[in-house]
Formats: structure tokens, C-alpha cells, sequence
């Protein structure tokens, strides 16, 4: 079986040039099968307040109205992944970039009301289309996935980056062996935010729940690591959460960066 690593590079990295040039230059060195999925979170808030438009999130998820809907989509489809897929061409990596939309590679319901919370135009992932992914990859593109998803009524939805990451990562292990790596300004997953070396090398279900309880964990982290081990149970080979300088060391097997999420 052949190797496939997919990605997800948090939004932190991207409103950072050098940061985001950095990693895109040891992404584009991955001598494997590779799909990157990015976010961008910073720069549509940024776009929207200025717009007056507030951001509403819900542990750390964002709820989009219909003028949010088209932020994201100028942002997240266009202005972001553009500049990913122009900067990888000029390293020798033929990236080619997409929204759930593009061959309806990601299709998702809307989000219905939970507890009260109407998230509004957000999408939950019912089927990713990895065929479309395997023929671009056998014709040598690097598929580069803006966070929206399509409904059967060809209305686009917003789309948790990291769960798209998760749902495309499984969808991929039929026909890879798939690592899943997540990227963000961390060492990984921290015992204690002030001290951001108390990396946390390994954790498995029984040390997330203790995890949880004793609120060392919270907050975006949670939905983060739920989707990475929904990712493992549904057949992807290895999850690991680090910083973006590291992508190559873990890739390459050099070191053992980071946080593992393990069975």
C-alpha cells in the first residue's frame, strides 16, 4: 500500500508570511503522496470586522451567517488557498487548489439547530469522494482543500478545517496507508499553556478523558482531538499534532515530535 500524508495547517501559521513560507517550503519536500487542507480563521475575522461584521464563535467553531458565508468563501476558497497553490508552483510542487465543491469531493448536511445553537451556514461532512483525490494524485497534482463543503442543493458550507482533515483522511485509508499530521504555532498538545514545552509525547482514550476532567484540555483543543481519534478507529495508520518547523523531522521519521495520538 502505497503512502499518503494529509495535512491540516492551522491559521496561525497562515497569517504568518514567514511562518507560512517556511512550512511551505519543507511541504513542498515531501517526497510522498500529499494533500494539504489549510484554515484561515484570523483573516476572515479580520476582513469581517472590518466589513462590521463580529465573529461568533462556539467553542471554537465558527457560526456563519449568510455575510459571513461569503467571507469565508472569498477568504478561504479564494484569496488563501490561491496564494498556497501560486507559492507551491514556484517550488516545484504541482499543487492544484479546491473547495468541497470542486468534483463535490467534500459533500455535507447543514448543521440543524443543537441546544439552541443555529451555527447557520456550517456543514457536517456526509461523504468525501476520494476518487476524485486518487485521479488527481495519479496525475500528479497536490490537492491544496480550502475548509467548505457542498450540500445536494449546491449551497456551499462553512467546514471545521480539522474535521475535514479527519473525514478526508479516512475516506483515503481505503487505498493509502495515511498518516495524519496536524500543523499549527505549538510543540503540540501542552500540559500547561504557559510552559510550552510540557509537550504531551503520547495520549490515548483513557488519558484524554483524564485529560478533559482535569481541564487540561479544552476549549478548540477538544474538537480537535475528537476528530483525530475518530480518524484512528476509522483506519488512518498514525494522528500527530506539532509545530509547523517539525513537518520534515516527523515525516521523515527523523524524530519523535510533538503529540501521538495512539488506539
Amino acid at each position: 500500500m502505497e503512502e499518503l500524508v494529509v495535512i491540516k495547517v492551522g491559521g496561525n501559521i497562515i497569517d504568518n508570511e514567514d511562518a507560512l513560507k517556511s512550512f511551505l517550503t519543507d511541504f513542498s519536500a515531501i517526497n510522498k503522496h500529499k494533500i494539504l487542507i489549510h484554515g484561515g480563521g484570523k483573516i476572515a475575522t479580520e476582513i469581517s470586522k472590518g466589513l462590521g461584521i463580529e465573529a461568533q464563535m462556539v467553542e471554537g467553531r465558527r457560526i456563519t451567517d449568510a455575510e459571513t458565508l461569503k467571507i469565508v468563501t472569498m477568504v478561504y476558497g479564494g484569496l488563501i488557498n490561491k496564494n498556497i497553490v501560486a507559492s507551491l508552483q514556484t517550488k516545484k510542487c504541482n499543487a492544484i487548489g479546491l473547495t468541497g465543491a470542486d468534483g463535490a469531493v467534500v459533500v455535507a448536511n447543514k448543521r440543524p439547530i443543537k441546544n439552541g445553537i443555529d451555527y447557520g451556514y456550517v456543514g457536517d461532512i456526509k461523504e468525501v469522494k476520494s476518487s476524485v483525490l486518487t485521479t488527481l494524485i495519479n496525475a500528479g497534482f497536490t490537492p491544496i482543500i480550502a475548509p467548505l463543503s457542498v450540500d445536494e442543493n449546491g449551497s456551499l458550507l462553512n467546514t471545521n478545517a480539522d474535521t475535514m482533515a479527519s473525514e478526508i483522511a479516512c475516506a483515503m485509508s481505503k487505498q493509502y496507508k495515511v498518516s495524519l499530521v496536524y500543523c499549527f504555532e505549538l510543540q503540540g498538545v501542552l500540559r500547561d499553556f504557559e510552559d510550552k514545552n510540557s509537550v504531551i509525547n503520547e495520549i490515548n482514550p483513557g488519558t484524554y478523558n483524564q485529560l478533559k476532567e482535569e481541564g487540561v484540555i479544552s476549549k478548540g483543543m477538544i474538537p480537535k482531538l475528537d476528530n483525530a481519534f475518530d480518524a484512528i478507529n476509522k483506519g488512518v495508520d498514525a494522528v500527530i499534532i506539532a509545530h509547523a518547523d517539525h513537518l520534515l523531522a516527523i515525516i521523515n521519521e527523523q524524530k519523535k515530535l510533538g503529540t501521538v495520538l495512539k488506539k
